[in-house]
């Protein structure tokens, strides 16, 4: 799993930072792109990364702000150019259906794939074999949501010695006792998935919040995460801009990750404010709360790796 970051900047896009977008980077999972978010010009962020349009699965929008949703007509205009025919699922609040039907019907965009759009409520917003994703309302200055992507729990692993000496050969078989299927050998005999693989393997949670001030259900949303994705529009010094406008300080999210107890957070939706000068500050303001903390630039990349978050060089 990875997760790279088309946009990192907070109300509209600047010199160094564009406005809200990110990639959960789930093609070693077998589920293509999910976006969060989808910010004025997404789709030019992702002309400078090697992410292919056509292979976005679904896309969660947070909230209605402009910083949010402007590049969504565009970006899946050009997902029909691209050779994009698959289904597009789009998740978001009330009103997201209706801009964007009104938006393509007056704009005559077609699509060569089927479009449909979920708004949702808080609670399970989607789930399949592998995933569930569960919804929850932030406090925000109109309805925003966080959401929680958590992995079902994986197969064990194929213990190869005990599969050899119950007569498996080698070949399909042994994929398939891997993937939780009991099998028939040629000899009528039947080996049995669990006693040829290890205890299932925990899978990975990622929280990604929309905009927020501090609140208990962020904390819910992040509870024991692996990764809590949250906005920082402020620093320590600016908490009273944060609260009238419905947005985090560092410390808040900092915060927010140890009360949850995640194992990692990713900060961004960083104020145009704050040059490149002051990031240090910002870490530090946030590390003093909850050490293991990094701020989020434009096309970072960080993947979730034996329990472990790693910065990838871009």
């Amino acid at each position: 799993m990875e997760l790279q970051f088309l946009g990192t900047g907070a109300g509209m896009p600047s010199k160094m930072r564009n406005t809200s977008a990110v990639v959960l980077n789930l093609s070693a999972e077998g589920e293509g792109y999910w976006l969060f978010d989808c910010g004025e010009a997404t789709q030019h962020q992702i002309l400078h990364t090697s992410l292919k349009p056509r292979k976005i699965a679904k896309i969660f929008i947070t909230h209605l702000h402009g910083d949010h949703i402007f590049g969504l007509p565009g970006l899946i205009g050009s997902r029909s150019f691209l050779g994009g025919d698959d289904l597009l699922d789009i998740y978001g609040p009330y009103g997201l259906r209706e801009w964007l039907e009104t938006t393509l019907r007056i704009t005559q965009t077609h699509l060569n794939y089927t479009l449909r759009v979920h708004e949702i409520e808080d609670g399970v917003v989607f789930e399949d074999e592998n995933f569930r994703i569960i919804a929850q309302s932030l406090r925000h200055v109109i309805p925003c949501y966080g959401y929680r992507i958590e992995q079902k729990p994986l197969p064990g692993k194929l213990l190869i010695e005990k599969a050899v000496e119950a007569g498996v050969p080698k070949g399909p078989l042994l994929k398939r006792l891997k993937d939780g299927e009991d099998v028939t050998l040629d000899d009528g005999r039947m080996v049995i998935s669990k006693d040829v693989t290890g205890a299932p393997q925990v899978g990975f949670t990622v929280t990604i919040l929309g905009d927020t001030s501090y609140c208990d259900s962020a904390v819910a949303l992040a509870s024991e995460a692996d990764i809590l994705v949250h906005e920082a529009t402020f620093d320590m010094e600016t908490g009273n801009l944060a609260a009238e406008y419905g947005h985090s300080t560092i410390g808040d999210a900092a915060s927010v990750a140890k009360e949850a107890r995640a194992k990692a957070l990713i900060a961004n939706h960083i104020s145009a404010r704050f040059m490149p000068s002051d990031l240090a500050k910002l870490q530090a303001q946030g590390e003093a709360i909850f050490p293991t903390l990094h701020i989020a630039e434009d096309f970072a990349r960080f993947e979730w790796k034996d329990g472990e978050i790693i910065r990838l060089e871009n």
